[in-house]
């Protein structure tokens, strides 16, 4: 059997097409494990984010409607968001992880369960004193290093109104477990991790 480092790439050279606060955005040439060289090769740094499986004290989940411009449609889903930037006097550095993935792990696990928080609260108006730390795991391995961390968080409470971001247009709303696997089912519950959010949720519920 292979030991892990004989599938590794080796990159040999980076460029930056696009580095800017928002995205990481690289052309990257990679030397195979047999010598053999490929380019280019995109691959792309964004914010990790957090995602929040709420349920309300009776047992409902609360979810957001909003357009989704990847597929072009109107989605149901849960609140999530991106962790914000620590402050750095590089702007660039506020979103690129490449080659930097040990320094920005133990920064990343401290500051999701506070976007989480935030999240919630600005997006539904609910917050939770329950949380619970399902998993954290790469959002999309094959062409960008950020990751999701995803969290329970029961018995939630409304406690205001919502404060969304300028660019934000959601609507929330109450579904029950019965509605969100309808959805799944019927692929409109559109986004990947959510559904597995849900799925890991439910044998924490259970």
């Amino acid at each position: 059997m292979k030991k892990d480092q004989d599938f590794i790439w080796t990159p040999l050279s980076v460029e930056h097409i696009v580095q800017d606060e928002w995205i990481d955005f690289r052309k990257v040439k990679y030397r195979y494990p047999d010598g053999r060289v490929f380019e280019p090769f995109y691959q792309y740094s964004r914010r990790s984010y957090s995602v929040i499986v709420p349920v309300t004290e009776d047992g409902q989940y609360l979810c957001v409607r909003q357009f989704r411009h990847g597929i072009g449609e109107v989605t149901t889903e849960f609140p999530a968001g991106g962790i914000e930037p620590r402050k750095t006097e590089n702007p660039e550095q506020a979103v690129s992880t490449y080659g930097r993935k040990a320094e920005m792990e133990d920064a990343q696990m401290e500051d999701a369960l506070i976007c989480a928080k935030r999240e919630l609260e600005e997006e539904t108006g609910y917050v939770s004193d329950k949380w619970t730390h399902l998993i954290t795991i790469p959002s999309n391995a094959t062409v960008a290093d950020n990751y999701a961390h995803v969290y329970l968080a029961r018995d939630c409470r409304k406690i205001t109104g919502q404060s969304l971001d300028e660019t934000e247009d959601l609507e929330a709303e109450l579904l029950t477990g019965e509605e969100v696997e309808h959805l799944i089912k019927a692929g409109k519950f559109q986004q990947s991790v959510h559904v597995m959010a849900y799925l890991l949720a439910q044998r924490v519920l259970a």
